[in-house]
């Protein structure tokens, strides 16, 4: 009987040392999900936007004026975030990458065009497990590369926004996610610093709607849905 009772509570013994184990990892080791990509928050690599705006600043002559074509620049940033539930654990999923292309065409005080473009391929996060999948169950980046947004509608400002001042505008466009198209409107924040233009945006991403498989895998089930988070830099093109 002792031997029985032994061979009952290993297993029950290994799962409680495994569910502490993924408490005290996502609790006490783990490191917080990096901080939303905001106007306020970070262009690079851990670099406060103001740091890194402010030497971009230094480099770039503020044009005489701000009609034509603005490209992205060093310190845009680009990435997904979603909700996981590891062993009963919440946990928030967030993968980055710097490789984000973009232009925007202004006339006056109107965007005629803007395009944005994310390099699936070089996105990571803090689990290599996850960022495996990512880039092949998930999002299949060899057929499908990148993730695109382009404006469909032209945005008015009204007026240019003064140096240092922040506007938040809808801006209608096509989101292409796994070769799938959709027309979406998002709330785009736009701020003016010397000779850059940041625009930052959240994109919400129901995964059904664009045929992304289930993310869920092993003991991590996600939820069905999440967000595009960008932050780019323009300059003005030569």
């Amino acid at each position: 009987m002792p031997r029985l009772k032994w061979i009952i509570a290993l297993p029950v013994l290994a799962l409680v040392l495994a569910l502490g184990g993924t408490w005290t990892y996502i609790n006490v080791l783990r490191e917080d999900a990096p901080a939303r990509l905001t106007l306020e928050g970070t262009v690079g690599d851990n670099i406060p936007a103001t740091t890194a705006t402010t030497a971009a600043d230094a480099a770039v002559t503020v044009p005489a004026s701000f009609d034509g074509t603005w490209v992205a620049t060093t310190g845009s940033r680009a990435g997904y975030r979603v909700d996981e539930i590891l062993f009963g654990q919440h946990v928030e999923a967030v993968g980055r990458t710097s490789n984000v292309d973009g232009a925007m065409t202004i006339s006056g005080a109107k965007v005629e065009s803007a395009a944005i473009s994310i390099d699936l391929a070089s996105v990571t996060s803090d689990e290599s497990r996850r960022d495996i999948q990512f880039r092949g169950r998930i999002m299949n980046v060899t057929q499908y590369p990148t993730t695109t947004f382009t404006l469909t509608s032209p945005i008015d400002l009204g007026s240019l926004p003064a140096d240092g001042a922040t506007v938040t505008v809808p801006a209608t466009g096509d989101l292409t996610v796994r070769g799938v198209k959709k027309s979406v409107t998002v709330d785009l924040t736009a701020k003016r610093s010397g000779g850059t233009i940041s625009v930052n945006g959240t994109i919400p991403v129901v995964f059904a709607d664009y045929g992304i498989p289930s993310p869920s895998f092993g003991p991590a089930e996600v939820e069905d849905n999440g967000e595009i988070e960008f932050l780019v830099a323009f300059t003005r093109s030569a």
